[in-house]
């Protein structure tokens, strides 16, 4: 198998699942696929950290697949996120996804469970065992309890010709680092928006980060400030979205980011699934006062 990943780069915000009385809103969510074109995002993430997918059914992540493969047309790439702590439901969505014409996927490590690393390659392999799409991994220790080796990495580079890079969601550059000098051609996306420039200033090909959600023009503007070779455009962006990318993290990703779309005119209302919750009055007004430095209000 061989993949044309010329195109699986840039900016690839994972979009926010939007709800309208406890249903997903698949109207509002093609809109949001809109957004992203016309502000020149590079590409879409579905079904991401900041969709909430574990307060979707499988069924709804789906749907949502389907609603942005529809949206899309054609015009930008589409990435699915089909992981989850389920082998059973991952090959599910990860099967549908591929079926609908997504142009890769990223699969999460199967969180809760700590598996060894032996159980987390053969996980991987079972999953896109017959699937013909390039995949990555979903890299994000902090939320499920466990890292990849590149010892990891190494054997599924060997064993699965699909297998293209990761979204790497840690305070770990050694590990990028490590990873593109064993594979030059390793797809690594930035999932930590506080290391979006310098990660992608040793080699990152990208980034999908719940900020562009807000801003996804300054976002896709690093991207080619970095393919230019102007680093001090880079450093200028980095520093200038520094406060916005740390108010992600205010509380728990997407609830800051939900309030200030709502805020922003983005979506008409910061609605979450249990156990999420959306902001407290306190942390409205802290990020109304990110908004309001970032020139946003």
């Amino acid at each position: 198998m061989s993949y044309d990943l010329s195109k699986l780069k840039g900016s690839i915000p994972p979009i926010i699942t939007p709800f309208n009385n406890g249903e997903v809103d698949y109207d509002a969510y093609a809109g949001l696929v809109e957004f992203q074109i016309e502000k020149g995002s590079h590409g879409i993430l579905v079904n991401g950290t900041t969709s909430e997918p574990s307060t979707l059914t499988t069924e709804e992540r789906n749907a949502a697949v389907d609603t942005a493969i529809k949206t899309n047309s054609g015009r930008l790439p589409v990435v699915a996120a089909t992981g989850s702590q389920s082998l059973a439901e991952s090959k599910v969505l990860t099967r549908h996804a591929a079926e609908a014409g997504v142009d890769a996927l990223l699969i999460v490590t199967p969180y809760y469970i700590t598996p060894p690393q032996r159980g987390l390659i053969e996980y991987y392999l079972d999953v896109t065992d017959g699937i013909d799409v390039p995949w990555m991994i979903y890299h994000i220790p902090g939320r499920t309890a466990v890292s990849v080796t590149l010892d990891t990495v190494k054997e599924l580079k060997d064993r699965s010709p699909g297998f293209v890079g990761m979204k790497h969601a840690v305070n770990d550059l050694a590990f990028v680092s490590e990873c593109l000098d064993a594979f030059p051609d390793y797809l690594v996306f930035v999932g930590l928006e506080e290391l979006s420039f310098p990660e992608m200033a040793i080699g990152a090909v990208g980034l999908m980060n719940a900020v562009g959600n807000l801003r996804p023009d300054l976002l896709s503007e690093m991207c080619q400030a970095v393919w230019d070779n102007d680093l001090a455009k880079g450093k200028e962006l980095h520093q200038r979205l520094l406060e916005l990318n740390q108010s992600v993290f205010y509380d728990t990703n997407p609830i800051p980011i939900k309030y200030m779309m709502k805020r922003l005119g983005i979506i008409p209302e910061n609605h979450h699934r249990l156990p999420m919750m959306p902001a407290e009055p306190q942390l409205e007004k802290r990020l109304d006062g990110v908004l309001e430095r970032a020139g946003l209000l």
